[in-house]
């Protein structure tokens, strides 16, 4: 018995119905092309009077852009930075900010504005139907692109309409150094500001923990002090900057056990003196092994030999940790006798 009813024969599709015969052809396209809308002119291609309001208005709408360019650099050099103005609804806000986003808003709008009238108003808006073809153009088609560039070009008024011309390239010009003024945020130039730090001579060792100025007394052989330049204090704006730069680590050893002869003319009385950055990424080196005379820095535990000029014995780090040449004042304090003989911390592009 079987399984399902047969369809009868003359309800099949044709196709079915003759075995083996071609399948009925169908249109290549059986969707019929509508066509385009009659064409409608715009007032500004039969009104002359219409076209130049419509050109002084893009060119207003450039020129705008530039004024707005130039107020930007103006609020950018003059506006600043900690001053505050209310906007309703946004509250009090900074009025550098404000005027940066309003003036670089309005160039930039401008700008956009300006292409929008022109193209609906003066460029030529006959729309040109084209079939699709394959990507690889032959020598006909790109005659043809380039011919129809051309035709555009003419269309558009770009020469003929000299005062669109201008001030569009005048706001294109103008808008770019936005951008070239906003590099002065990357800051003045270094100089040799890495190279300093708050060292100098005649600076006491401050402890950090006491704020009290260091007496050879007050360093004890296997301790580990930390020390910070004579008034850098913590309330003051650059503290975070100079402490980076400056943070000192002060041991004690034996004269004779000292194995680098600058590292024991820059001592006193075997305290020696290094910055406690490491030369790996500036972590705080902050562990210290008074037997073996090593300091580890706990980030990648690069290891240094404060009793041989302070050179990497294990780790990544590339450079021994500088040395700061201390002595004694008149009144028994510690002090400093200069700032780092090189660069502190990681490596950079000027060390030498």
């Amino acid at each position: 018995m079987s399984t399902h009813e047969e369809t009868p024969e003359e309800h099949l599709p044709s196709e079915q119905r003759e075995h083996g015969a071609e399948a009925v052809k169908r249109p290549e396209n059986p969707f019929a092309d509508p066509g385009l809308p009659p064409h409608e002119h715009r007032v500004q291609d039969i009104d002359e009077a219409a076209a130049k309001r419509s050109e002084r208005a893009v060119a207003f709408l450039f020129a705008l852009s530039m004024v707005a360019t130039v107020g930007f650099i103006a609020a950018y050099v003059s506006v600043p930075q900690d001053k505050s103005i209310y906007v309703w609804p946004l509250g009090h806000i900074s009025a550098m900010n404000f005027s940066l986003g309003m003036t670089l808003g309005i160039a930039l709008f401008c700008i956009g504005a300006g292409a929008v009238h022109w193209a609906r108003t003066l460029m030529s808006d006959v729309e040109i139907p084209d079939d699709r073809h394959e990507i690889g153009a032959s020598p006909e088609v790109t005659a043809k692109v380039k011919a129809d560039w051309v035709q555009g070009a003419k269309e558009s008024g770009l020469g003929r309409r000299k005062l669109i011309r201008n001030t569009m390239l005048g706001a294109l010009t103008l808008v770019p150094l936005s951008g070239v003024v906003l590099l002065r945020d990357l800051g003045p130039l270094p100089g040799t500001s890495l190279r300093h730090t708050a060292w100098k001579k005649g600076k006491l060792l401050v402890n950090m923990n006491t704020n009290e100025p260091l007496r050879p007394s007050d360093v004890v052989v296997g301790s580990l002090t930390f020390a910070k330049p004579e008034g850098l204090e913590e309330h003051d704006h650059d503290f975070q900057k100079e402490i980076a730069k400056a943070a000192l680590m002060i041991v004690r050893l034996q004269p004779e056990n000292i194995k680098d002869k600058r590292e024991l003319d820059w001592s006193h009385e075997g305290i020696v003196a290094y910055s406690k950055i490491c030369t790996h990424v500036g972590c705080p080196i902050s562990l210290y092994e008074q037997q073996t005379h090593h300091a580890l820095c706990p980030c990648h535990q690069s290891t240094f030999d404060l009793a041989d000029g302070a050179r990497v014995i294990f780790g990544p780090a590339g450079h021994a940790l500088p040395q700061l040449r201390i002595g004694v004042n008149d009144e028994g304090y510690l002090e400093a006798l200069g700032d780092f003989a090189e660069p502190v911390g990681p490596a950079f592009w000027e060390r030498g």
